[in-house]
């Protein structure tokens, strides 16, 4: 982390502390609660025959074109927000995996929604489920889980981020298989083998329902300061996110990652803890669709690249 450290640089904007460093901005608001953000375009990249960029008013759409063809489009509105993520086959048919641009008339204020714990009325151990003891069929049925409580609502990516009580209706798997080293965000060579279940059940469950999005949550223990665990924990999302379409052929759209620093320890310690260092998988498209499996109507065509 020390390269990041003497990169980083701090403002104040709005009563809020803005803090950049190579490829993050970390957020810390006036009541001392903070989170990051990254642009996954680069994850999108991997692979790519080419990439191109348009602008369509206030939107700016980047399509990265695979080898085969299809495409896969990120728009983002003038705030630099995501708005939609989509892919296009090779005969032109799309897919909206993300709809950010829709907003529920319930919804109130910013990406922060403030929920009560939900009622959980399924057994401990198939709500948060350690990667290390499941059978592949349970990871499987895992992934495909409903939530554990009922919806009010159909949520943006940015409101599950950033809001646990929204994240904690949906059951979790646990990657406790994969430990990383202090102040690391590797994976090394003999645990990446580890995630080949994960892979497997990801795959064909984005096989059975090609709009599935599953989050990968990153985590620390609570050595350090909150920046760099942020960071440090964000990499790591990203890090087994990447893991997980370049070694197993994920798809990388259908995947988004967050880090979430030592806000949510599994073992209540001060100290170092590898159990801490770690990653979890969520289903998420529930809370995305609203728990229906009808999306709203899809925006106007988008043009293709020339």
């Amino acid at each position: 982390m020390d390269d990041f450290r003497s990169e980083r640089h701090e403002v104040q904007e709005g009563g809020r502390t803005v803090i950049t460093e190579p490829g993050r901005v970390i957020v810390r608001d006036p009541g001392g609660q903070s989170f990051i953000r990254h642009d996954e375009d680069q994850r999108f990249r991997f692979g790519a025959r080419d990439i191109q960029t348009q602008r369509v008013g206030s939107e700016t759409r980047t399509i990265v074109i695979r080898p085969d063809g299809s495409q896969i489009i990120t728009v983002v509105g003038a705030d630099g927000q995501l708005l939609r993520r989509i892919r296009r086959d090779q005969q032109g048919r799309e897919i909206i995996i993300i709809d950010n641009s829709y907003r529920d008339p319930r919804a109130v204020g910013g990406f922060y929604v403030d929920l009560p714990p939900p009622v959980i009325s399924i057994p401990y151990d198939r709500y948060i489920v350690d990667a290390d003891d499941a059978s592949p069929d349970l990871i499987y049925d895992t992934m495909e889980a409903p939530p554990v409580d009922r919806l009010e609502r159909r949520y943006t990516l940015d409101e599950i981020r950033y809001s646990p009580g929204v994240r904690l209706l949906m059951p979790s798997i646990d990657l406790n298989s994969i430990n990383f080293e202090t102040g690391s965000w590797e994976i090394p060579p003999d645990q990446a083998a580890k995630l080949q279940v994960i892979a497997d059940g990801l795959n064909r469950a984005i096989q059975r329902n090609p709009r599935e999005v599953f989050l990968i949550e990153g985590h620390t223990d609570a050595v350090g300061n909150d920046v760099d665990n942020l960071s440090l924990s964000d990499r790591r999302a990203e890090s087994a996110a990447e893991l997980l379409t370049q070694q197993y052929g994920v798809p990388a759209e259908n995947l988004t990652s967050q880090g979430y620093g030592s806000q949510y320890l599994k073992e209540q310690t001060d100290g170092p803890s590898r159990i801490n260092r770690r990653v979890t998988v969520r289903r998420i498209t529930p809370l995305l669709n609203g728990g229906t499996a009808s999306l709203p109507p899809p925006p106007p065509g988008i043009a293709p690249p020339r």
